[in-house]
């Protein structure tokens, strides 16, 4: 292959699609530095490993010589993105957007390479705008045109309310690409209008239009939901070590694979294949290469020392002998007589609730530095340190405080 053919396979790996890829071939083999554009609406404090399906391919193309521009949305935010709401979503206010937009730039760079990364705000340029000027964008697509989208065309049809605002969002989004000037943006598969809009909006204002490159939604831990921190099914990428360890362990085999693909950079294609053909045939645990992708993802924002740590850490509580001191202590805030095990377990995050945490004492699924407790009436005062475990992959090393 050539150059430009290898790097757009690369490229393409783990992608759902792109439009149009004889363009972005062209541009590649152009030998001219691209600008790569992905947004992200800082809608929360902290990026997860979601985020970094987008991030990863971002690195990609930096890795192959091209500039990306990370965009907060600071202006969007303030709308807030209808992206797959059944209902209004209520904007953020400038202070929460400023907040959670310093810690995005301050977690971006544990994927991207700084040399190469603009970190742009959109208000830059809206903050200009005048009235006159949003109502001219805003006279450039049709409500017909905004009810092609599915989400907005569900809510009609069932007479749920689309505030004006709303509508704008698309609009505003694929402004951003005239703004920067990009030959490609990136953005998840349920973001597709929003892209293409920057592709109409960069012919209308006479430019080259962007390539649309999208990339699927990273189900969670749970195997079920799209990573979101507000569903309690994300990996933050700021958690401990052990934390990323621990939860990578409880996906399931299947989902292994989808991650493999659209977070490893260490487990190629074609390995993957062979890794495939070995669990098949019994020669590989699939544990052994969850642990493998747990470690990379773990050493990737905290440093191979810590992700070996981490590893250690749980291999010795799920066997229930070796170091569990390498396991981060946290301590838990309890009243001075203490606390029984169920609201403890339930403090500890380890189960959801005290009835859960009642069920699984039944199930002599409770361990306390590695034995099975049963007993649902002790209680464990302010100075208790030991390691709690729930199931075979949850636990937590606590200390117990006065609050």
């Amino acid at each position: 292959m050539t150059t430009a053919d290898s790097a757009l396979a690369e490229l393409a790996r783990g992608t759902a699609d792109i439009l149009k890829r004889e363009e972005l071939a062209a541009r590649l083999g152009s030998g001219r530095p691209l600008r790569v554009k992905a947004g992200f609406d800082p809608t929360a404090p902290d990026l997860h490993l979601g985020h970094t399906v987008l991030l990863n391919k971002m690195r990609q193309f930096q890795d192959l010589g091209h500039r990306v521009v990370f965009l907060i949305g600071d202006f969007t935010g303030m709308i807030g993105d209808p992206t797959g709401k059944s209902a209004t979503r209520k904007p953020l206010t400038r202070e929460d957007v400023e907040a959670n937009a310093r810690t995005y730039a301050d977690q971006v760079f544990k994927v991207l390479d700084r040399e190469r990364t603009e970190v742009r705000f959109n208000s830059e340029w809206f903050a200009a705008m005048s009235a006159a000027d949003m109502v001219r964008l805003a006279a450039q697509h049709t409500v017909a045109r905004m009810l092609e989208r599915e989400d907005f065309s569900k809510r009609y049809a069932g007479q749920q309310p689309i505030a004006i605002h709303e509508f704008l969002y698309p609009l505003v989004q694929g402004y951003d690409s005239v703004a920067l000037r990009a030959d490609v943006e990136l953005g998840g598969t349920d973001q597709t209008f929003n892209l293409l809009m920057g592709r109409a909006l960069q012919e209308q204002h006479g430019q080259p239009p962007q390539v649309v490159m999208t990339l699927p939604l990273l189900e969670g831990i749970d195997g079920v939901q799209k990573m979101s921190k507000s569903l309690g099914n994300c990996i933050g990428i700021d958690e401990p070590a052990i934390d990323m360890v621990g939860k990578t362990m409880r996906i399931d085999d299947a989902l292994m694979w989808r991650w493999i693909e659209l977070l490893s950079f260490e487990i190629t294609q074609a390995e993957t294949a062979t890794l495939q053909a070995d669990i098949a045939a019994g020669r590989l645990n699939p544990r052994d290469l969850k642990l493998r992708l747990a470690r990379e993802l773990a050493a990737r924002f905290h440093g191979a020392a810590e992700a070996d740590k981490a590893i250690a850490g749980w291999q010795a509580v799920v066997s229930g002998s070796g170091d569990t001191s390498q396991l981060p202590l946290t301590e838990l805030l309890v009243p001075e007589e203490g606390l029984r095990i169920a609201a403890l377990l339930t403090r500890a995050g380890l189960t959801p609730s005290n009835a859960e945490a009642l069920r699984k004492l039944k199930e002599r699924a409770v361990r306390i530095d590695g034995e099975v407790f049963e007993d649902p009436q002790r209680f464990f005062a302010p100075g208790f340190e030991a390691v709690l475990q729930v199931g075979k992959r949850s636990f937590a090393r606590v200390r117990l405080v006065v609050a």
